[in-house]
C-alpha cells in the first residue's frame, strides 16, 4: 500500500529545517536544511529562500499531501495594504524594545487602575503574560516611537510562521492570513484564556486609534486546515496546516501532555509544560502561552542557552566534548565559582541590559575544570529558576525531559539532575519542532479529534545526587551583574 507523506517545516532563528514523514507512523523519510542570516532583524524573504532550499534538499513536496510550518515566536512582520513587508522583521531576540516593554506595562497599569505599578498584574490578567522585549507588542511600540512613518503604514501584522504559511498559500490577500493559538498567545495582544485578540492593546502599542482596520491573522483550531498550496506554483495538491510557534511545535513533536516538563537548551533556554489550565503570572517569570493541541503551554525563557557553552568552550580552547570532560572533572559547585550567564542580557529574570559575571574567583576555583563546571551549572541554574517559577504557578510536574543542542553535552545531561534534584529523561536527538509541525500536518489531513499516535522516542534517564548548595549560591549571586556600558 502506498504511504501518505506529510512535511513539517521548522523556520527557526538560525535555520530552516524540513522533515518528510509517513503520516500514519511518523517514520522519517527525508530531511533538508538551509541556514538563515545572522542578526536580530531579518528580511522575511530570507526565510522564504531558505525554506525553498531546505525543501529542495529534502527531495521536494511533489509527493507530500500536507505541510505545516512551526516558526520562531514573536517576530514582527509588518505588512502594508499591498501585502508588502514594510521593514525587516524584528526577531524575538532583538532587545531594542526593552524600554517599550516597560512603558507599556506602566501605561496599562494607569489605564486599568490609575497605578503604573499595577501594570504587570493588569497585563497578566489581559493576556496571560507580562511584556518583555521578546513579545511582538513591544516591537510594535518601538516601531511607533522610532519609525512612525512605518507604523502609520501597517495594514497587517504577522508572525514568521503566519507569513510563511501565507506565502505557501499564494498570499492572495491580507484576509487569508491565518495563525494558531500558540503563536497568537505570544504576541502580547491576544487574550490566551479567552481566545481573542485585544485590539485595545494593539492600539496602545502602535499609538493609533484606527486599528480596527488592521488585519490580524485568523486564529485556527489545532487541526483546522489553513487552505491549500499555491496553485500557480504547483502546490495545489498540498493541504496547509495551521502551523504553530516553535515551542508548541516541539511540545507536539515530543508528545507532551499535562504533567510533562521539557527543558530545551537551544539558542535560548526554554522551560515548557503542558497544562489544562491557563497561567497568569504577574511576576512575568512564566508566560501564559497556549499549545498546539487546545491546552496551555506555560513557558519560562532565558536568552542564554547553548551559546553559554559555546562561549565557555572558546574561552578554554576546547570543543564541546572537551568542555564536558573538563566540567565533569570538577567537583559540584566548582570550588565556589559561579557564572551568572547573562551574556546577551536576560529575559528571565527581565534584565535585557545585563552582562554576565564570574563570581567567587579564588586560587582554588581558577582552574579550567572549574570554569567549565561553572558554565554548565550557571546555564542549568538559570533554567532551574524557570522550573521553580513554573511550580510556583501550580503547573503539575511528573516527568522532566532535556532536549536541544545543548542536551547533547554529557556534562549537561549528568549535571542537570543534580541541579534540579530530579531524574531527567533525555530523548534521542531529533528535530522536535519540525516533527511537531509534521505531526500537525498529519492531524490536519486525518481530520480526527486527536493527533495521530506516532512511535515514541527512546529515552535515557539520568539521575544524580542533588546539589542544592549550587542553586543556593547562584540565587545569592544572580543579581550581582553589571549593565552593558557601565
Amino acid at each position: 500500500m502506498t504511504e501518505t507523506l506529510v512535511a513539517g517545516i521548522d523556520s527557526s532563528t538560525q535555520s530552516c529545517k524540513v522533515v518528510v514523514r509517513d503520516a500514519a507512523t511518523g517514520a522519517l523519510r527525508r530531511f533538508g536544511q538551509a541556514p538563515h542570516p545572522d542578526g536580530t532583524e531579518v528580511d522575511p524573504a530570507a526565510w522564504w529562500d531558505a525554506m525553498q532550499a531546505a525543501v529542495a534538499a529534502a527531495g521536494g513536496l511533489d509527493d507530500v499531501a500536507a505541510v505545516s510550518v512551526a516558526g520562531q515566536q514573536h517576530g514582527m512582520v509588518a505588512l502594508d495594504a499591498d501585502g508588502e513587508v514594510i521593514r525587516p522583521a524584528l526577531l524575538w531576540n532583538d532587545t531594542r524594545s526593552a524600554a517599550a516593554a516597560q512603558d507599556l506595562i506602566a501605561e496599562l497599569g494607569e489605564a486599568d487602575g490609575g497605578d503604573p505599578a499595577a501594570g504587570p498584574g493588569a497585563w497578566a490578567r489581559a493576556t496571560g503574560s507580562v511584556p518583555v522585549a521578546s513579545l511582538t507588542v513591544t516591537k510594535l511600540r518601538w516601531l511607533a516611537d522610532h519609525e512612525p512613518e512605518n507604523a502609520a503604514r501597517v495594514a497587517a501584522v504577522a508572525l514568521p510562521h503566519d507569513w510563511l504559511t501565507w506565502r505557501l498559500g499564494g498570499a492572495d490577500s491580507l484576509d487569508t492570513l491565518v495563525t494558531d493559538r500558540s503563536d497568537a498567545s505570544g504576541t502580547g495582544y491576544f487574550d490566551t484564556a479567552a481566545g481573542r485578540y485585544r485590539r485595545d492593546l494593539l492600539a496602545m502599542a502602535l499609538r493609533r486609534d484606527d486599528v480596527d482596520g488592521i488585519v490580524l491573522p485568523r486564529v485556527l483550531g489545532p487541526s483546522r486546515a489553513a487552505g491549500v498550496g499555491d496553485l500557480t506554483a504547483g502546490l495545489g495538491h498540498l493541504m496547509l496546516g495551521a502551523g504553530a510557534g516553535d515551542n508548541a511545535g516541539a511540545a507536539l513533536g515530543l508528545g507532551m501532555g499535562p504533567g510533562d516538563v521539557t527543558l530545551s537548551v537551544g539558542t535560548s533556554g526554554v522551560v515548557s509544560a503542558v497544562s489544562r489550565n491557563p497561567v497568569a503570572d504577574p511576576s512575568g517569570l512564566v508566560a501564559g502561552f497556549a499549545d498546539a493541541t487546545g491546552e496551555y503551554l506555560p513557558l519560562a525563557v532565558t536568552l542564554n542557552g547553548s551559546r553559554v557553552l559555546d562561549a565557555a568552550a572558546r574561552l578554554l580552547g576546547v570543543d564541546h566534548a572537551g568542555l564536558a570532560e573538563l566540567a565533569l572533572a570538577a567537583r559540584p559547585g566548582a570550588e565556589g565559582l559561579t557564572l551568572v550567564p547573562y551574556l546577551e542580557g536576560e529575559r528571565t529574570p527581565n534584565l535585557p541590559g545585563a552582562t554576565g559575571s564570574f563570581l567567587g574567583l579564588s586560587l582554588a576555583s581558577m582552574t579550567r575544570e572549574n570554569v567549565a563546571r561553572a558554565a554548565v551549572e550557571g546555564l542549568l541554574c538559570g533554567l532551574a529558576d524557570g522550573f521553580a517559577a513554573m511550580q510556583d504557578q501550580g503547573v503539575p510536574v511528573e516527568t522532566v525531559r532535556l532536549v536541544g543542542g545543548g542536551a547533547r553535552s554529557e556534562a549537561v545531561r549528568r549535571i542537570a539532575p543534580a541541579v534540579l534534584g530530579l531524574p531527567v529523561q533525555v530523548p534521542d536527538p531529533g528535530e522536535y519542532v519540525a516533527d511537531g509541525a509534521a505531526r500537525q500536518a498529519a492531524w490536519t489531513l486525518a481530520g480526527t479529534a486527536e493527533p495521530p499516535e506516532w512511535s515514541a522516542f527512546q529515552v535515557r534517564t539520568y539521575e544524580a545526587e542533588a546539589t542544592p548548595e549550587v542553586k543556593e549560591r547562584y540565587a545569592a549571586r544572580r543579581h550581582l551583574v553589571a549593565e552593558r556600558g557601565a
